[in-house]
């Protein structure tokens, strides 16, 4: 008998299943070996407690009484809370931003789907530097639009001339995401500055605004010092959209904001078309709560200095086995290359010393794998011997 679920979305799944069976085969070797046994690197699940402060605030916020506390409120957010945005963003992005420019969103994820349906025709294209985040294609697609994925530099860094060879008369936006999942690169600001003058002209050329829209949740987890550009700065016709989950530890709150450069072409109506993109794809608006929280943990984030321990010990453990990688700036991954072509076959040889990674081909970058370090350092340094056994075996 034939389906009668969509073929799209049965397909999406068969294209979305290396994380689902990392999970899966994680459950299975866990109960096989116990959970102490096996090192799980598959998942970007922060492991972190809140700060102090958003218990806090969390605390205030859920006391609240009165009137329309927990009622509807705009769809682009309660505006004292959009406020509190603002002013982070015109300092971090330097900028001249106010509240109207601000959206509260429901993450990151509901940030991306809000502009892809404000920008996109169908057919029209979003193009992305691999390696990149597996759900970008589903949002891009969830909008009609098709995502077409370039390649970068050896140390991940932004290919400015792979991009404006895949710019055409159906270029919508470029999608970045600094610093990156998989790969925990961060782009300098003088590619960002390249890049703002490639899309002046190429927008120019095409004859509509080229949007650059950059997905930020790990802004502030970044090391050694490292300071992310400012995107707004660099380009008019920009939007950034992150969330608060990596950097308060809250990915299951599902807050996150877009913020439109003050002097984007058609602002008033981009900013309409977010707005009624939040409403109609059944987000409404942000849980109140949580913008209530954030607003007053604007200036908040984890402790940076676990994870750069963390990425500081894997990175002895990686180079001491013979493995070749580029160190993270930011995030909480690594991306080393596969000992083997086949990236896949060579997570399963992981899996046979109890270690879960995620292919490569699963972020569009095969010939690489991707592990997690939110996770304790008694796992990771219990890794030490398989990543070294693992590779052995790949001669």
């Amino acid at each position: 008998m034939a389906t009668s679920l969509s073929t799209k979305m049965l397909g999406f799944m068969e294209r979305a299943s290396w994380i689902r069976k990392m999970f899966e085969e994680g459950a299975r070797l866990k109960k096989e070996h116990g959970e102490e046994a096996v090192c799980d690197f598959s998942l970007g699940n922060p492991d972190l407690l809140p700060p102090r402060e958003f218990q806090s605030a969390l605390k205030e916020a859920a006391a609240l009484e009165g009137p329309g506390v927990h009622g509807y409120m705009p769809n682009a957010g309660i505006p004292e809370a959009r406020e509190k945005v603002a002013q982070v963003v015109a300092r971090d992005h330097q900028v001249s931003c106010s509240a109207d420019d601000v959206l509260l969103t429901c993450g990151a994820a509901g940030g991306l789907n809000i502009i892809f349906k404000a920008l996109l025709n169908p057919g029209e294209e979003v193009i992305v530097p691999r390696p990149f985040f597996v759900e970008y294609g589903f949002y891009v697609d969830n909008h009609g639009g098709r995502l077409v994925p370039v390649s970068s530099a050896e140390d991940f860094g932004l290919d400015l001339s792979a991009i404006e060879g895949a710019i055409g008369p159906s270029t919508k936006a470029i999608l970045i995401n600094s610093p990156n999942n998989p790969s925990g690169a961060v782009y300098p600001a003088d590619q960002l500055r390249a890049l703002g003058e490639l899309l002046e002209a190429k927008s120019r050329e095409v004859g509509h605004a080229i949007y650059l829209v950059s997905d930020e949740p790990y802004r502030r987890l970044v090391f050694d010092g490292v300071e992310v550009p400012p995107v707004l700065a660099n380009y008019r016709n920009s939007i950034v959209t992150t969330s608060f989950s990596k950097d308060l530890s809250i990915p299951g709150e599902r807050i996150g904001y877009v913020a439109v450069h003050p002097e984007a072409e058609e602002r008033q109506a981009l900013l309409g078309a977010l707005t009624l993109a939040n409403r109609i794809l059944g987000y409404v608006n942000a849980p109140a709560l949580m913008q209530r929280v954030v607003a007053r943990c604007m200036d908040v984030s984890v402790d940076v200095s676990v994870y750069q321990r963390r990425r500081d010990l894997f990175a002895s453990i990686l180079r001491d086995a013979g493995y070749t990688f580029s160190m993270p700036r930011g995030a909480f991954y690594f991306f080393p290359k596969s000992p083997l072509e086949d990236d896949a076959e060579f997570v399963r040889i992981l899996q046979e010393q109890l270690i879960l990674a995620v292919p490569g081909s699963g972020f569009g970058q095969p010939g690489y794998f991707r592990i997690a370090f939110c996770v304790g350092e008694e796992v990771i340094e219990r890794s030490r011997e398989g990543f070294a056994k693992a590779l052995e075996k790949c001669g």
